[in-house]
């Protein structure tokens, strides 16, 4: 039976056609496999794959993934995050959270979690600096985070009732089971980069992954320095980001997983 497996363009230009027509011939690709994405079993010979390259500084990483889950594509990550990501296949240590990262300019705290809104829960992530933001390129002691976000398409949330609209262009980077990274747009037409990126892969629960797995997007919110802080639990991380509405201190957007 012929594999049902997608390489796309941009896959098949980094690893070549000759390995390419390999992959599809089944000569290189596994029947079976845990997709990169919601870490379940998948089978290339009975449901559409797709062939998911990450590439960083040095090497590069060729993984599979459910069709519904990821697109066949190129996802290009630090060499540190490529390391992160092949131990995290051979189920390695559980990366604690939040996890902190440092782009650019900005050092941000990014915590997981479940957000109940109308009766249904969504996957989350809650941002927040460490330390005021002030405009690139000027100096001054204000905070000019949820401007910025604001003008990137994100919204104000005065309460969390209803979901936030999808930002298209942004997307989360969930692979190997683990969070990786918020990607924005590029410059002048080109591929998606890094907002965001986790040092190592970020653990996030089952449960948070299943809900990502099924709904294809991560709700963002994002909130000043001193705004959130880090909730043990659930409820009082929501209870953290009502107040933060209510204050007018939150803007929030949905987030498709990415590629998608």
């Amino acid at each position: 039976m012929p594999r049902m497996l997608d390489v796309s363009d941009d896959v098949r230009a980094e690893i070549g056609d000759e390995e390419a027509d390999r992959l599809l011939a089944g000569e290189s690709a596994p029947g079976s496999y845990d997709c990169t994405s919601c870490r379940t079993p998948g089978d290339c010979e009975q449901e559409r794959t797709s062939t998911v390259l990450f590439v960083g500084d040095e090497t590069a990483v060729l993984a599979f993934a459910h069709a519904g889950c990821l697109p066949s594509q190129v996802v290009k990550v630090t060499e540190e995050q490529l390391q992160g990501a092949v131990k995290s296949i051979s189920n390695d240590a559980a990366r604690p959270q939040p996890e902190t990262a440092t782009p650019e300019q900005a050092v941000l705290g990014v915590t997981s979690g479940l957000v109940l809104i109308a009766d249904e829960l969504h996957p989350a992530l809650v941002v927040e600096p460490t330390a005021p933001i002030v405009r690139p390129g000027t100096t001054g002691t204000g905070d000019d985070f949820l401007p910025l976000l604001i003008e990137q398409g994100f919204m104000p949330v005065v309460e969390l009732s209803t979901v936030p609209t999808v930002l298209h262009g942004w997307s989360v980077l969930l692979a190997m089971g683990q969070l990786h990274a918020v990607l924005q747009p590029g410059t002048n037409g080109g591929g998606p980069v890094a907002w965001w990126q986790a040092h190592q892969p970020l653990q996030v629960t089952d449960g948070w992954r299943a809900a990502a797995g099924k709904q294809q997007q991560v709700l963002m919110f994002a909130a000043p320095v001193g705004t959130i802080g880090r909730q043990p639990r659930e409820d009082l991380l929501r209870d953290a980001l009502d107040r933060a509405a209510a204050h007018g201190q939150l803007v929030a957007a949905a987030l498709p997983l990415a590629g998608t």
